[in-house]
C-alpha cells in the first residue's frame, strides 16, 4: 500500500510533479527527477532542486548512460550510498554538482514495458533497504500508469 501522501499525488491530472514532491518528503530527500521514455531516450518530465547548470545535460538521457540511463537499461534500481565518493562509474561525473549522496533510481515498468525513470537523492550518505527499493519501484510503476 502506498503512503497516504503519495497515493493521493498519483490522482493528479499531471502528477509527475506532486508525486516526486511528495515522494522527496516521504523519504526525507532534498532532490529528484522523472524521465519519460520517448523515441528510445530518457526525456525530463519533472525535477525538484537540480541545479540550473545541470538541467541540459540531463534533459535527454540515453539508456545505459548514468544512474537514470543504467536503471533505465537494467530494469531495476540502481543505488548509490554516497555519490560524491563513488567510483563504481554508474553515475556521470556531473551528477556530484548535485550536492546529492545517497542516490536511487528505479525504471517505470507497466506489464514489463519501460516508460521512465524515477530517481531521488539524500544530502546524505545513504544504504537504500531492498524494501525501500521495492516500495519506490511499486511508486514508479504507478506514476508510468499515468503518464501514459
Amino acid at each position: 500500500m502506498l503512503p497516504t501522501a503519495i497515493a493521493e499525488a498519483l490522482s493528479s491530472p499531471e502528477p509527475a510533479l506532486p508525486v516526486l514532491a511528495a515522494s522527496l518528503v516521504h523519504y526525507g530527500c532534498q532532490t529528484g527527477t522523472v524521465h519519460a521514455l520517448r523515441d528510445g531516450q530518457l526525456h525530463l518530465l519533472a525535477q525538484v532542486n537540480i541545479p540550473d547548470q545541470l538541467l541540459p545535460i540531463i534533459g535527454v538521457i540515453p539508456i545505459g548512460k548514468g544512474i537514470a540511463g543504467l536503471a533505465a537499461e537494467r530494469r531495476e534500481p540502481v543505488s548509490l550510498c554516497n555519490l560524491q565518493t563513488d567510483t563504481s562509474g554508474q553515475a556521470r561525473p556531473s551528477a556530484k554538482q548535485t550536492g546529492m549522496e545517497g542516490t536511487v533510481a528505479v525504471p517505470m515498468l507497466v506489464d514489463g514495458g519501460l516508460r521512465g525513470v524515477f530517481g531521488i537523492a539524500k544530502v546524505s550518505a545513504y544504504d537504500w533497504s531492498d524494501a525501500e527499493k521495492a516500495e519506490i519501484m511499486e511508486i514508479a510503476a504507478e506514476l508510468g500508469r499515468r503518464l501514459s
